[in-house]
């Protein structure tokens, strides 16, 4: 009989009884602390199991995950954007887009055009085909994620977009401030 390797994601929190590590401060560092390797392992997964990558091939789009992210970006703001909208939605550098907008003009999947309210600007937007690729990557990702939670109940789901955009969004907002602060300053 072979012992089963315990999977981190199931442990549970230890008790306050004797132990080298510092038990959390309350109930709710305990929650947060029990649901970290649950992510990991999310992240790994997947990483591993290339789901952008092959949503990409099966999208028919020769692109890197960072060309296709420019792409995404722009299908989802549904708007021109500036380099540096596109950067700050991919969490990204400016000079970094740059690069791979470059590369997408050069492919006819995006093209510039004028800021209506300032002409020394330059918006992106996507072109006929850059919109077909990005929908078409969009169907395809989409259609994994939704295969996955097709036994989910409505409400689940509908509790999952919500928690999830509601995450993503204080997420966000809080490293926003840590930038604005600098590394020096408290944390607020």
């Amino acid at each position: 009989m072979t012992a089963k390797t315990p999977d981190p994601a199931e442990a549970s929190v230890p008790s306050s009884g004797p132990s080298s590590a510092p038990a959390p401060a309350d109930d709710q560092h305990a929650e947060l602390l029990a649901v970290l390797p649950r992510i990991t392992r999310l992240s790994a997964a997947l990483t591993r199991s290339r789901v952008t990558d092959r949503a990409a091939e099966a999208a028919g789009l020769a692109l890197d995950r960072p060309a296709v992210g420019v792409l995404i970006s722009l299908r989802t703001a549904g708007t021109p954007l500036r380099i540096g909208e596109i950067a700050e939605r991919m969490q990204v550098v400016g000079p970094h887009v740059t690069r791979q907008v470059q590369a997408l003009e050069k492919r006819g999947l995006v093209r510039r055009v004028a800021d209506p309210h300032d002409r020394r600007v330059s918006l992106i937007e996507l072109t006929g085909p850059g919109t077909d690729a990005a929908n078409r990557y969009v169907t395809s990702v989409l259609g994994w994620f939704s295969g996955v939670l097709a036994d989910w109940p409505d409400q689940d789901r509908e509790d999952l977009i919500r928690l999830l955009t509601r995450l993503t969004d204080d997420v966000t907002a809080r490293l926003a401030r840590l930038e604005e602060d600098g590394p020096d300053a408290p944390p607020r």
